[in-house]
C-alpha cells in the first residue's frame, strides 16, 4: 500500500523533531525538570534599566539658577530664577546643558547626586542649538559613559534622566520616536541654523532640560531640550526631544576652544531635486540642489552663482541632500575657499567660493536689543513726563 506523500511527510518532520528533543534532553539534563533556557526572560519582573540608570546616573548635576534682584529696601540681592539638569561630560569638570537654563543667570549652582555642590563658571553658550557649557572645578567626578560609534535608530528604548519639579534625580523610560526633526526650536535665519532633534515619548517635565537621554546600557544619547506644549495650559504626553550626542558634543567642543561657536556661511536657500523637480527643469537624470535664493551680497553671489544653479558637488563631493551640503558649508571655517560644481544653462561648471562667518544671528539679536532698549526708554520718558 502506498503512503501518501503528505502523511509520509508529517511523519518524517515528527520524527525528526522527537530525535532532536531526545539527543537535546540527554546533552542537558537540567531540562527534565523544566529548567529555562539561559538568558531567556519568561518573567516582566526579570527586565530591568537599573544596570543604565546606575552607570549614567551619578554623573547627571542638578542645576540651580539665581539672579540679582532689587528688594524694598532698593538693594541687589541674589533670587532663585530657574532648575535644571545637567550633564558632567569630562573628567577636567566640563557640564553640557541647555542655554534657557542658564540664560540671565548671575549665578549657577550644580548639585551632583553624591551631595558635592559647586558654584559654577560659564564657559560658553550657543543659542542655536540651546546649548551652554559650565565648568566646576573638583577631582573624582563621575563621567557620563559615551559610545560615539553607537548610533540612535527609532525604536531603541531610552531613560530621560534628570531633576523634574526638583523633586530629586528622576529616571522615565521610553522610545525613540523619530530622528531628524528639524527647526523644531528657535534656530536662527533660514536654514543655516539646523539642528536634528531625536522625539521620545520618555517624559521630560521642566527641570529635565539639559539632562541626558541614554540608551539601555547607559550611554549618552542626547540632552534632553523640550517638550512639545498644544499651549500654556494643555500638556502634549509622549512628544518630547533631545539634542542628539554627536551635535551637542560638537557643540561642547567648539565652546571649550573658542567660546562661541562659528559657522560657515554661503548665502543660499536651495530646494532638493526630486523627479517631479527634475522633469519641470528638464535636468533629466542629475540630482543635487536647485538655488532658489541667495543673498546679493553673499559670498554665494560674489563668487558667481546664480539663482536656478543647480548644485552637484562641494570640493568633489556629490551632495546628497539639503542637510549634507548645509552640513559641509556651515562647519567650514571662514575663510575657506570651496570649489562648486553646478549645472548652468546646459553647461557644468566650477566655481570658487569663499566661505564667510555667519553672524545674521548676533545681528538679529542686537537689533532685537536696541529695540526693547528703545523701548524701554520711551516708556521711562513717558513716565518722567
Amino acid at each position: 500500500m502506498k503512503i501518501p506523500p503528505l502523511i509520509s511527510y508529517l511523519g518524517k518532520s515528527i520524527g525528526f523533531g522527537l530525535t532532536v528533543a531526545a539527543l537535546l534532553l540527554l546533552m542537558f539534563p537540567d531540562f527534565r525538570g523544566g529548567a529555562q533556557l539561559p538568558g531567556l526572560i519568561t518573567n516582566a519582573r526579570d527586565l530591568s534599566f537599573s544596570y543604565a540608570a546606575h552607570r549614567a546616573g551619578p554623573a547627571v548635576v542638578n542645576i540651580y539658577t539665581r539672579s540679582f534682584a532689587r528688594n524694598q529696601g532698593n538693594q541687589a540681592e541674589l533670587r532663585p530664577q530657574g532648575l535644571g539638569s545637567g550633564v558632567i561630560m569630562n573628567p577636567r569638570g566640563h557640564v553640557l546643558t541647555n542655554y534657557h537654563v542658564i540664560a540671565d543667570a548671575d549665578q549657577i549652582i550644580v548639585a551632583l547626586q553624591d551631595g558635592r555642590v559647586f558654584s559654577a563658571e560659564l564657559v560658553g553658550t550657543d543659542q542655536l542649538t540651546d546649548l551652554a557649557v559650565l565648568y566646576i572645578e573638583s577631582d573624582n567626578l563621575p563621567v557620563i559613559p559615551q559610545d560615539p560609534d553607537r548610533l540612535p535608530d527609532v525604536g531603541d528604548v531610552v531613560l530621560a534622566i534628570g531633576n523634574p519639579y526638583n523633586v530629586g534625580q528622576t529616571i522615565t523610560q521610553g522610545i525613540i520616536s523619530a530622528t531628524g526633526r528639524i527647526g523644531l526650536s528657535s534656530m536662527g535665519p533660514d536654514s543655516n541654523g539646523r539642528q536634528d532633534l531625536l522625539q521620545t515619548d520618555a517624559a521630560i517635565n521642566e527641570g529635565n532640560s539639559g539632562g541626558a537621554l541614554v540608551n539601555g546600557r547607559g550611554d549618552l544619547v542626547g540632552i534632553n531640550t523640550a517638550a512639545y506644549h498644544l499651549n500654556s495650559n494643555q500638556e502634549s504626553y509622549g512628544i518630547s526631544f533631545a539634542i542628539p550626542y554627536k551635535l551637542a558634543k560638537r557643540i561642547m567642543d567648539e565652546l571649550i576652544a573658542n567660546g562661541r561657536v562659528i559657522r560657515g556661511y554661503l548665502g543660499i536657500s536651495s530646494v532638493e531635486i526630486n523627479p517631479i523637480v527634475a522633469r519641470m527643469m528638464n535636468l533629466g537624470d542629475l540630482r543635487g540642489l536647485v538655488i532658489e535664493n541667495l543673498d546679493p551680497n553673499g559670498p554665494a553671489a560674489r563668487g558667481g552663482l546664480a539663482r536656478g544653479d543647480v548644485l552637484l558637488k562641494i570640493n568633489g563631493e556629490a551632495i546628497s541632500g539639503v542637510r549634507s551640503a548645509m552640513d559641509k558649508i556651515v562647519e567650514s571655517r571662514p575663510g575657506t575657499k570651496l570649489t562648486i560644481s553646478v549645472f548652468r544653462d546646459g553647461k557644468p561648471l566650477e566655481l570658487q567660493v569663499t566661505i564667510e562667518e555667519d553672524l545674521r544671528y548676533q545681528q538679529k539679536q542686537q537689533n532685537k536689543n536696541k529695540n526693547k532698549n528703545k523701548g524701554n526708554a520711551n516708556a521711562s520718558a513717558a513716565a518722567a513726563s
